[in-house]
């Protein structure tokens, strides 16, 4: 475990730099891992995927899988990578706060 401290705020996170616990999220965690992806500005498309996986994740206590994320929010998975170049896992789901997925999201 590791304390991540940023814009004021601090974030508990894993050996990966996800967050511990999801009600920690907010927008200055966002702009954390924005940096980490390259991203300069948050679009449409981008909330659209953090929305989704946060609400996914709220129902079911875990991060869909990457057919699940492609077929709701209409993104094919190239144009996922696009928009999260280290991928839905990696980049998406940390940025949304989710834990680290344990198998393919």
């Amino acid at each position: 475990m590791a304390l991540v401290e940023f814009m004021g705020k601090s974030f508990d996170v894993d050996e990966d730099g996800f967050l511990l616990k999801f009600e920690e999220w907010c927008p200055e965690w966002v702009d954390f891992c924005k940096e980490g992806e390259g991203i300069k500005e948050l679009n449409e498309e981008h909330q659209k995927v953090i929305d989704f996986l946060q609400d996914y994740y709220k129902k079911n206590g875990i991060a869909p899988m990457v057919r699940i994320l492609s077929k709701v929010t209409g993104f094919k998975l190239k144009h996922i990578y696009e928009l999260f170049p280290s991928g839905p896992g990696k980049g998406a789901c940390k940025m949304a706060g989710l834990p680290k997925p344990t198998g393919c999201v």
